[in-house]
């Protein structure tokens, strides 16, 4: 119930106006003591002793983020909806200097764009010191001023997104503002007008040129004067003005380049990854192609050696035969009459009994093919 919006206030830029804070910041400056203790029933009459005690301006400070009075009596105006006449009246305080900020605060999250440069200008007069707690605990000088400016040209404040507000030269082209006057201007007028009257005094004093004191003193000759002096003053504020306008296009260009740039390097990116991918799929394709070939030649190489089996069998079986043959006719040119009878005698008796699967066979050819055939399960040959 303490944290509700008044149900009496209107809807700021289309929305809650506490919802002008952050969420984060809002909640912690429910969490925080401050606002449940001091800011509890506050209204509109009873808020300015709070403002009247403050000693410093901030947004929240600290390992946790706490949030500073000052920020806790901003939320407290949002949730209650001060009037607009009060509000000027803080701007408008000359006695206490955080009460005038805190006003101007408030009215430049909530106010338009005209009132904003209408209240808030004239507060560039103001030099007072203030006191800002920085995000670490400590405490910086700081003057009206420069806050001032930082409301009116920056996005960000005391931890507090600003609204967006026109540019004051837009404002003043669609005639809704007036052109903005120097509080110096008048004392330069002042100047110029005593230079004017110690000038004529100075011919009076030496009996010269009465005539051109009286001429020169003329209604027409001021009228003159006044036109060009506003002439001058115009020129001025036209050249600043043309001098922000510039700016503002300078910056619109560069951050139409910043843009042009960046995507002119996503489309490289693009470029490179798709060249890449393609690169990648090109090398896929040629390592299936070699594997394949590999895989062909290796085929190939195991036919053939397949094929070389039966001859190189059939060499080994030559080579054996060779030596077997050797052996016989050695042992037949050394064995004695007896031993070559009885070896006779054996091979008749073989001769007689040959194998029936003529593994036995005289022509060691037929024999060996003979072994071929029974170990595959055929029939001898038979020669």
């Amino acid at each position: 119930m303490a944290n509700r919006t008044d149900p009496l206030a209107k809807n700021i830029r289309g929305t809650n106006p506490q919802n002008l804070v952050e969420k984060i910041l809002r909640t912690k400056i429910y969490q925080n003591t401050y606002w449940k203790e001091q800011c509890f029933g506050l209204t509109a009459e009873t808020l300015v002793d709070k403002a009247m005690e403050l000693d410093h301006l901030g947004g929240t400070f600290g390992g946790t983020r706490k949030p500073t009075p000052f920020m806790c009596l901003v939320m407290k105006m949002l949730q209650i909806q001060p009037e607009k006449d009060i509000v000027v009246e803080f701007i408008k305080n000359e006695d206490y200097k955080y009460v005038r900020i805190l006003g101007a605060f408030y009215l430049r999250i909530t106010g338009t764009d005209t009132d904003v440069y209408q209240y808030l200008e004239p507060l560039y007069n103001d030099y007072r010191k203030l006191r800002q707690k920085l995000a670490d605990g400590r405490y910086s000088l700081t003057h009206v001023d420069e806050v001032i400016d930082e409301l009116l040209t920056k996005d960000y404040s005391c931890d507090i997104a600003l609204p967006r507000i026109k540019k004051r030269w837009t404002l003043e082209s669609i005639g809704t503002l007036e052109l903005r006057r120097s509080a110096l201007e008048d004392d330069f007028e002042e100047e110029e007008d005593k230079e004017e009257e110690d000038q004529p005094m100075e011919d009076v004093e030496n009996g010269t040129h009465e005539k051109d004191y009286h001429r020169g003193r003329s209604p027409a000759r001021e009228r003159d004067r006044d036109r060009d002096r506003k002439r001058d003053s115009h020129r001025h504020r036209d050249r600043d003005y043309d001098r922000d306008r510039d700016y503002d296009r300078d910056y619109d260009r560069e951050r139409g380049r910043g843009r042009e740039r960046d995507r002119e390097r996503d489309r490289d990116r693009d470029r490179y990854r798709l060249r890449d991918e393609k690169d990648y799929g090109r090398d896929r394709v040629r390592e299936r192609s070699r594997d394949g070939r590999d895989r062909e030649r290796r085929d190939r190489d195991r036919g053939r050696n397949r094929s070389r089996s039966p001859s190189r069998s059939r060499s080994r079986s030559r080579d054996r035969r060779d030596r077997d043959g050797d052996r016989k006719r050695h042992g037949r040119s050394s064995a004695s009459p007896r031993r070559r009878g009885a070896d006779e005698e054996d091979k008749k008796k073989k001769a007689k009994k040959p194998k029936e699967d003529g593994t036995d066979h005289p022509d060691p050819e037929i024999a060996e093919a003979n072994r071929v055939r029974a170990s595959l399960g055929l029939k001898p040959l038979r020669m």
